[in-house]
């Protein structure tokens, strides 16, 4: 029985078998290519020379006769090296050529499936908007021209913002500075002794999923404050009823990681659910009393990179975000247009803050620095920058109550106090230079200011800087926030919400 090398399709001269493949070649033309591509030539699979296994022919048989046995040696070897390449580069055009023609096929397929699937959504876009005429006839209101996108985009640019926007900003600003000197802790609001004995109290574990796992912001609500709001890595914002143990809603919509969220509650308007993401968007979702759903409202695609920040404005009218992109805005709560956003600022803004009175925001940047702006005009009203520090993000801060200071990172291990009215660094508050700070907040009496970071969570007492109590307990804490009078503080601690307060 004769051989032939599965490459050349000759017989070989030194014969030798795959182990793996059980294929016969030429030892000289598949060393050759183990060299070069380090697999089998015929299956793809990993091949190695040791693989290679001898064929020993019978003594009787003659072997075919060597280059080196002809009368001209050299002229018959390097025709035998012209062969050998010529054989070696057919074999693997032959290959290129039928992996092209699946990848052709396969290409084809998916082409006339996304025609397909384009054709079916542009009838029900057509018949969409065919009903919404008829709807918008009936109900004798205008509709957007055809093409025009029900998802908020820019509907303002950096310029002044509207009359009535305005109007409302100070009105709110009038009413709520008039009241700073006179806001004190509510009657049975929590003191720093009671707070010193808070330990934990509640765990609800499991909380999205486990993969990606990860709650990167939470909120609680202060007219139900048995229902939180959670957003988490896997693209979705969870509503929880601690008093049922119940996830009330799983609201989707997002395509990357959720990073903000927050309630917003105002006398007798629907209840609204914010949220924004990595994914460049913010949403709206407003509750159903009726239904006792949450709808979605608007999707809101203003900036072009994440959402760093996410406040709603104090007269519960308005929602500022902030941007990677270099830039803030403003939307209306109402019909949810944008009505203000910021020119590009030199840096990325990493974290927002909205003050108490309405009139200023500050966004901390890359760079260490905190740029607080007037809302009114969009003016940059001062820069807040700790002197002689090695750079640092400032990824997170808060303003007091009282609208007097401002917390935020002063480096990677340390929080500072800026007093707005000077301005300058009141307190800065060393945490060990193996802390880092994920998150401050103060409490709505001004009393208290909290630390959350990859250590675990601690609160100190305002003015006195005091260290009035630290939890370890569940390791790193993303996000917290003080719950109803202060006697409770809410954390998140990987998939769960951990609660401390006084023992029951």
């Amino acid at each position: 029985m004769s051989f032939f090398c599965s490459i050349s399709g000759e017989p070989p001269q030194d014969p030798v078998v795959s182990s793996k493949s059980g294929h016969v070649y030429e030892r000289r033309l598949i060393l050759k290519y183990i060299t070069e591509n380090g697999t089998d030539p015929i299956t793809g699979d990993k091949l190695e020379e040791s693989d290679l296994i001898s064929v020993k022919a019978n003594p009787k048989t003659a072997p075919p006769r060597p280059p080196n046995a002809t009368s001209i040696p050299a002229l018959l070897q390097t025709l035998q090296n012209e062969w050998d390449a010529t054989m070696l580069e057919t074999f693997a055009l032959r290959q290129q050529y039928n992996s092209l023609r699946q990848e052709l096929s396969y290409a084809l397929y998916a082409q006339d499936a996304a025609q397909r699937v384009v054709a079916r959504l542009i009838k029900e876009r057509d018949a969409a908007r065919e009903a919404l005429s008829s709807v918008a006839a009936t109900m004798n209101v205008e509709v957007p021209a055809a093409g025009g996108d029900v998802e908020m985009a820019e509907s303002a640019e950096a310029g002044g913002l509207p009359a009535e926007v305005l109007k409302q900003i100070d009105e709110t600003h009038q009413k709520l500075s008039a009241q700073r000197k006179k806001r004190k802790a509510p009657e049975g609001y929590a003191t720093a002794e009671d707070v010193k004995g808070f330990a934990p109290k509640h765990a609800i574990p499991s909380l999205h999923s486990p993969s990606p796992a990860g709650i990167n912001s939470l909120a609680v609500s202060t007219k139900n404050p048995s229902q939180f709001l959670t957003g988490g890595n896997d693209k979705v914002v969870q509503i929880y009823d601690r008093s049922t143990d119940k996830v009330v809603a799983q609201l989707k919509g997002h395509t990357k990681k959720v990073t903000h969220v927050a309630f917003r509650e105002h006398q007798d308007e629907p209840t609204l659910v914010l949220s924004g993401g990595a994914d460049k968007i913010a949403k709206v979702w407003a509750h159903d009393t009726v239904s006792g759903e949450y709808i979605p409202k608007a999707t809101i695609r203003t900036h072009k990179a994440e959402v760093t920040g996410l406040v709603v404005h104090p007269s519960s009218t308005l929602m500022a975000l902030g941007s990677a992109d270099r830039t803030w805005s403003l939307h209306d709560l109402t019909n949810f247009n944008q009505v203000f956003r910021s020119p590009e600022s030199e840096e990325p803004f990493h974290s927002l803050g909205v003050h108490p009175d309405g009139t200023l925001v500050a966004l901390g940047t890359p760079g260490g620095m905190i740029q607080v702006f007037d809302i009114r005009t969009g003016a940059l009203a001062a820069s807040l920058q700790p002197e002689g520090t090695a750079p640092f993000t400032v990824n997170t801060l808060s303003f007091s109550e009282n609208g007097y200071h401002l917390a935020a990172p002063d480096s990677l291990s340390s929080v500072a106090v800026w007093d707005l009215r000077k301005p300058k660094i009141a307190k800065s508050i060393s945490l060990g230079e193996n802390f880092k700070v994920n998150r401050v907040a103060y409490d709505i009496s001004a009393g208290f200011l909290g630390v959350a970071g990859n250590e675990g969570l601690r609160v100190f007492a305002h003015k006195s800087w005091e260290e009035l109590v630290r939890f370890e307990d569940g390791g790193e804490v993303t996000d917290f926030v003080f719950g109803e009078a202060g006697k409770e503080i809410w954390g998140v601690t990987g998939r769960e919400v951990r609660i401390w307060g006084a023992a029951s």
